[in-house]
């Protein structure tokens, strides 16, 4: 079974500049990436993390994601998934940015993103 190693929020906002400048300015984040979303980070836990995402940019909108650590546990994950028959929203894909990802709608009905860096 898989051990997530962080949770990543994706606050929701239709103001990305001035959403950035907040979490910036005010609560001391920083920006480690600004394409294809908006990363930020905190200087002292660099696992503590916020994705800004552009509205529309995407399709569908996960709630959050759960980094579990290696791509090869982002394959047991999803290979569980379908065992279980959950919903699959986006096919497991290695982005062009270096991520190993599938997004799957829980019981719930939470889009999340089940994602992990290659490499």
């Amino acid at each position: 079974m898989p051990t997530p190693a962080r949770v990543i929020h994706y606050p929701g906002g239709r103001d990305i500049a001035a959403s950035r400048d907040f979490y910036v300015d005010t609560l001391g984040f920083r920006v480690v990436m600004t394409d294809p979303v908006l990363c930020l980070d905190s200087p002292g836990n660099p696992s503590a993390q916020l994705i800004l995402l552009q509205p529309g940019a995407e399709q569908p909108r996960p709630g959050f994601g759960v980094d579990l650590g290696t791509p090869a546990a982002v394959d047991a994950a999803h290979a569980e998934a379908l065992r279980r028959g959950l919903r699959i929203e986006y096919p497991l894909t290695d982005e062009p940015w270096g991520v190993h990802r599938f997004f799957l709608e829980d019981p719930g009905g939470t889009i999340v993103n089940i994602l992990a860096h290659n490499g």
